[in-house]
């Protein structure tokens, strides 16, 4: 298990005389071989700035940092992978702070890259090396040529080819899950959000908000052109704009418009589930599926990390109950990070939450953040921590009737769900 490094002008190397290790938390621990598989398809080795690696000395058997000009690396992983620590590394310069995004360990081993991570869903349907460039720009500009007054295929067209974003892609490329965003406002003010960070944040959102209010005429447009065939699913709430449930309103018009002409595909909307006299008008206009954004099921550190206006978990738990009683496939978007979501008590929290309000999926997604601070943000471990890998088999031998996944699932049937059914 070599260390993988990168030199000063970004080459990356492997040192034999070191071990790589891991990083869960605050603590540097060693790699176990059931925590390691091959770097996937679609990943991305970076190196983190501001950092130096630290391995484990073969020659001394001492845990130290690398000498030399040298800096830690990471894998980004595409989605259907879940990463289970993060690089070791000790920051060079504590005042900076990491780019967002979800940073994985890596070591060489057997004459190829392996990487802490498990797959947790089929990864082919969002493996980047699926979305051909050539077509896509064909399909963008075809659907902006055929809608020229659509300010929303517009800015679709900047989130597909400027931040190839794979769920806009999909947009026009009118295949599996598609987005359609609705809102630049937000109920919420995530510590880690993509799309809009305060000036004094230290770390640039990666990504631009939408700005503008779209008609619901723009949104019947998008979603008929996806809607095309059974299994279609289209999204409100995307990570360039704000909660879409704030704009309920235009929400109710398009579905109700968009489903007295058709009953194909799915109508999903990825949510904080913060404002849930909105989420039951649009639950009863038909939605089908719904991912509710969480980080945690304990209060304090929910309200840490998403600095909620005007509302707090118990909404977040009414919402999910609602739509699961009224048979939307309910599900979260779970953001996980070694070191805190295996913790003993975020996982009985997590457990017992996801009991009450009958989720049926469980969508596993790396944190992108700064890893300190984030952990000077949120509450210290009160329990055990177990690992990731144990605590996703726990998971799985609690919640027997819920899907452990990666991403958005089309349910197995249309059906009601009994909360509380086991």
């Amino acid at each position: 298990m070599n260390l993988v490094y990168a030199d000063e002008n970004g080459n990356l190397f492997d040192h034999p005389d070191w071990i790589g290790l891991g990083r869960s938390g605050e603590m540097i621990v060693e790699l176990m071989d059931d925590e390691l598989i091959p770097l996937p398809d679609g990943a991305t080795l970076v190196g983190l700035p501001f950092t130096r690696p630290i391995g484990l000395d073969r020659k001394t058997g001492e845990m130290a940092v690398l000498p030399g000009k040298t800096q830690a690396v990471g894998a980004l992983l595409p989605q259907g992978f879940t990463r289970l620590c993060l690089p070791g590394y000790a920051k060079s310069d504590k005042t900076q702070k990491l780019p967002l995004f979800g940073y994985s360990a890596v070591i060489w081993k057997d004459d190829q890259f392996y990487v802490a991570a498990r797959k947790s869903d089929d990864p082919e349907r969002w493996n980047p090396l699926n979305c051909d460039r050539t077509e896509l720009e064909l399909r963008v500009d075809e659907l902006v040529a055929k809608y020229p007054e659509n300010r929303l295929y517009k800015h679709l067209s900047n989130c597909a080819l400027g931040y190839e974003c794979l769920t806009a892609s999909n947009t026009f490329l009118r295949r599996w899950e598609g987005a359609v965003p609705v809102s630049y406002s937000c109920n919420a003010g995530c510590f880690g959000c993509i799309s809009e960070q305060p000036d004094d944040s230290g770390f640039p959102a990666p990504q631009t908000r939408m700005n503008f209010k779209p008609t619901a005429q723009e949104l019947v447009d998008i979603m008929l052109e996806h809607l095309h065939h059974p299994d279609a699913v289209i999204s409100f709430g995307q990570g360039c704009e704000g909660e879409p449930s704030t704009q309920v309103r235009i929400i109710v018009e398009a579905m109700r418009r968009v489903r007295e002409q058709t009953a194909n595909g799915y109508i999903n909307i990825n949510t904080n589930a913060g404002l849930t006299d909105h989420i039951r008008a649009i639950v009863d206009a038909g939605l089908d599926l719904m991912r509710v954004s969480t980080i945690s099921a304990l209060d304090d550190h929910y309200n840490a990390y998403y600095k909620p206006r005007g509302y707090n978990l118990s909404n977040v738990e009414k919402s999910l109950r609602y739509a699961t009683e009224q048979g939307v496939y309910t599900s979260i978007n779970y953001l996980i990070f070694p070191g805190v979501t295996d913790r003993e008590e975020e996982i009985e929290a997590m457990i017992g939450f996801a009991k009450r309000t009958g989720l049926r999926l469980i969508q596993l997604r790396n944190l992108n953040i700064d890893p300190e601070s984030y952990l000077e943000l949120i509450p210290q471990a009160k329990g055990e921590i177990y690992g990731m890998k144990q605590a996703i088999e726990i998971f799985e031998s609690e919640l027997p009737d819920v899907v452990i996944g990666s991403y958005t699932h089309v349910p197995p049937t249309r059906r009601s769900i009994v909360l509380g059914a086991q």
